[in-house]
């Protein structure tokens, strides 16, 4: 296992360089470059310009230029911003990363145990109504053209009835009167619903590993939820935790309608993912064993079925949880919502290349350790995998 891991950290690295210096000259070989934001400005005259360009390092050679971000990504440096001059990269990706990964983690969360847990179903009950019908509602919200559904959600809910906001992540006119950062009830929100997660994850492992019977274990669990839930709930209502929670408050409001879209989107693609990995599970020789030694349905289904099952939906669902980070540049765009995405997008059209490039380093980054990480779990939940 150890040699295996090493050398996958040594694919890695190479991968890294390699996805590195591909973003760094297709960015750099899209026309134009910041200054020619400044053409049309009558004010800025060519010798300001030509200053800019200077002061930037735009007027250096490629291979100068690339030789100069590749010294600056190996010490952790990812450059100057050209558009949000001279904030750094990374304090821009401090700032927008927390936004995306509440939002988008949210939600992913949420599509993933649907789809699972849907999929497993129909995959069990195969060809009957709720098959049938699942599958089509599925297929139709995987292929539904996105920036159409969102602006179908915003109209519906946020414009003709009211429930919802209509974009952006915050109310500025509330926010204007507490002097507290986004960032911060961002990151506190990320730790009070990372924190709560955490514990159901080790009660519900706690109450399988004791072997307890299904009735005390379910009453364990919902017990759980119970104090999770609570908790969280007084963290945003109560006196002491003012004006956080109220702020948390609005943000999550604001959460719901970008949420949903994502969630009902993703939803059938993870959904039926599951339903085509059980059905092809479901086919196997120790599956028919099972049921040959009279086992309970249930039993056979997630215990020798669904386990296996399992193994492609870890795959995506780590893969997913690593695109987090990138965000959805049509689902922020629509919604406004001031994250990787919508940063990403503004960095190429304003040809912004340090932000742009480190923006896509710090994606492949991410995208990167969740290999690794899914490899990992695969010789976790399938004993049958050795990296020798």
């Amino acid at each position: 296992m150890w040699k295996f891991l090493i050398r996958r950290v040594l694919q890695i690295v190479l991968t890294l360089y390699l996805f590195a210096t591909i973003v760094f000259f297709i960015v750099y070989l899209q026309p134009g470059d910041i200054s020619q934001v400044y053409i049309n400005n009558p004010k800025l005259p060519p010798e300001a310009r030509e200053a800019l360009k200077r002061q930037l390092g735009l007027d250096q050679p490629p291979h100068i230029q690339y030789l100069n971000f590749m010294r600056n990504l190996v010490t952790g440096n990812l450059g100057i911003s050209f558009s949000e001059y001279p904030r750094p990269v990374w304090d821009i990706i401090k700032e927008r990363l927390p936004r995306t990964v509440a939002l988008f983690l949210i939600a992913t969360l949420i599509y993933y145990a649907l789809g699972f847990h849907l999929g497993k179903l129909i995959a069990w009950r195969r060809k009957g109504l709720l098959d049938y019908s699942a599958t089509i509602v599925g297929v139709v919200l995987f292929t539904v053209y996105t920036p159409w559904f969102a602006y179908l959600i915003i109209w519906i809910f946020g414009y003709k009835l009211g429930w919802f906001p209509l974009g952006k992540f915050l109310d500025p006119v509330l926010w204007r009167r507490y002097d507290v950062p986004a960032n911060e009830v961002f990151g506190l929100m990320l730790t009070v619903g990372g924190a709560a997660i955490l514990f159901l994850l080790a009660v519900y492992v706690l109450g399988r590993k004791l072997h307890l019977p299904p009735l005390p274990r379910a009453l364990m669990n919902f017990g759980a939820l119970g104090l999770a839930g609570g908790s969280v709930a007084y963290l945003l209502w109560g006196p002491e935790f003012q004006p956080y929670g109220l702020l948390a408050r609005d943000i999550l409001w604001h959460m719901v309608l970008p949420v949903t879209t994502v969630t009902l989107i993703a939803f059938g693609g993870a959904m039926l993912l599951m339903r085509d990995s059980m059905l092809e599970v479901i086919k196997e020789d120790y599956v028919l064993a099972a049921k040959a030694k009279g086992l309970p349905d249930k039993v056979v289904r997630d215990k020798h079925a669904a386990r296996n099952a399992l193994l492609p939906m870890i795959t995506s669902f780590v893969l997913a949880l690593a695109f987090v980070v990138d965000g959805g540049i049509i689902t922020e765009t629509v919604f406004s919502w001031k994250g990787m995405g919508l940063t990403l997008l503004d960095a190429v059209t304003n040809e912004d290349l340090p932000l742009a490039v480190g923006t896509f380093v710090f994606t492949g980054i991410f995208a990167l350790i969740a290999h690794l990480i899914a490899d990992i779990a695969y010789a976790y939940l399938d004993p049958r995998i050795r990296y020798e």
